[in-house]
């Protein structure tokens, strides 16, 4: 079943004084702040939150909250994740997918074996970093660029992947 939510991004850290929110954010268009959009912070409930305005600097979208007004409530939100509503997202074109609905497909090799699933995704410096728990408990951290993605099939689920030379090498020697 697939998540009713759909993370766009995490609040990073506060920015100035004044309540801004410095955010990581996940997804292509920053215009998604201007809907509606809901906050999760570690394991309470959802709850909606209204922008009230955001604007890009440095290449990452800063966000002002109605109800957060200076640094201190900021800093309380720090590792919140911002969702929007799938009802509320653009569908996703044919060779695009949400992280959500990839999350426990399993990952393939070219040459059909399985190589465990994919349990979440990170993003460091704004690159999409997958973890693959093997079928022999082991994490294997995955670069997620599209010259390593070889197929997606979404009727198995599966994915297909053409690891860099000697990856799997360092995260499965015995």
């Amino acid at each position: 079943m697939a998540p009713s939510h759909i993370l766009v991004g995490v609040i990073a850290r506060p920015h100035g004084i004044r309540g801004e929110l410095c955010l990581d954010w996940h997804a292509e268009s920053p215009e998604l702040l201007d809907g509606p959009l809901w906050l999760r912070l570690g394991s309470r409930p959802l709850r909606p939150v209204r922008a009230s305005g955001w604007r890009m600097h440095k290449g990452r979208p800063l966000l002002r909250l109605e109800g957060v007004a200076d640094r201190n409530a900021a800093e309380a939100l720090r590792g919140a994740e911002l969702l929007v509503a799938r009802e509320d997202l653009p569908a996703a074109a044919d060779d695009e997918f949400y992280v959500e609905d990839m999350l426990g497909c399993a990952i393939l090799l070219e040459d059909g074996r399985r190589l465990g699933t994919l349990d979440h995704v990170e993003f460091p410096a704004g690159q999409p970093l997958w973890s693959i728990h093997t079928d022999d408990d082991r994490e294997i951290l995955f670069p997620a660029q599209p010259r390593f993605i070889a197929a997606f099939d979404t009727d198995a689920p599966s994915i297909t992947i053409a690891p860099p030379e000697g990856l799997l090498d360092i995260y499965l020697k015995d």
